[in-house]
């Protein structure tokens, strides 16, 4: 049985919600930030799958989802390294900042951190971000005014890591898959590009 649409308080709430786990993730010290990172991400999908029952009725992957999903990887895997580049020469800073991002790996096993991000934190991430936030603010909004303000909370609840890098990487990041989950509502491609790229770059291949 479906629910009615979740009004704005409630879509408010979760987004209030999501900066608290945020929080908790980046800037409090206690366990290991992966495990964080995935609990909070499966604890806000969770959430907006029971207030949004009928999002993940449509999810259903296809050859040219999943191809699609590996094209945009690759491109979103290119933009950034192409920003590493730009940004270390601009930002003295900028170095640094990329290696503390890459630090908080340490003591965690490469394998745990790609089963994580590959089957919970990205699947994850996308069903809350995209699916259910963007989703909310775009209905209300209009197409663009809903993508940017989905982006710039997105990139906002990194605050958290008083980084500049990687709040910038996360603005990019989350234009990107929002762009396409606008353009396309194909929720599984999205799904399928951040799990790949996220598991790539810090678990794989990272950007040197």
């Amino acid at each position: 049985m479906s629910r009615t649409a979740p009004s704005g308080s409630v879509v408010a709430a979760m987004a209030l919600f999501a900066t608290g786990l945020w929080f908790v993730t980046f800037y409090l010290t206690f366990s290991t930030f992966w495990i964080k990172i995935s609990l909070s991400a499966l604890s806000l999908a969770t959430l907006s799958v029971w207030i949004q029952p009928d999002s993940l009725r449509s999810l259903s992957l296809h050859l040219t989802t999943v191809l699609l999903g590996l094209v945009s990887a690759s491109a979103l895997y290119l933009i950034f390294w192409t920003g590493k580049l730009v940004s270390t020469s601009l930002f003295s800073f900028a170095g640094d900042q990329i290696g503390s991002i890459y630090a908080k790996g340490q003591g965690t096993p490469l394998w745990v951190i790609f089963l994580l991000l590959f089957f919970v934190t990205g699947p994850s991430e996308e069903i809350f971000w995209r699916g259910f936030l963007q989703k909310q603010l775009i209905e209300r909004f209009g197409g663009l005014r809903g993508w940017m303000l989905a982006t710039a909370i997105y990139a906002g609840v990194h605050i958290w890591s008083f980084n500049f890098m990687l709040i910038g990487a996360s603005a990019v990041a989350g234009a990107f898959w929002g762009l396409i989950y606008w353009r396309t509502g194909n929720l599984a491609l999205v799904i399928v590009s951040h799990s790949v790229w996220s598991a790539v770059v810090f678990a794989l291949l990272p950007i040197p």
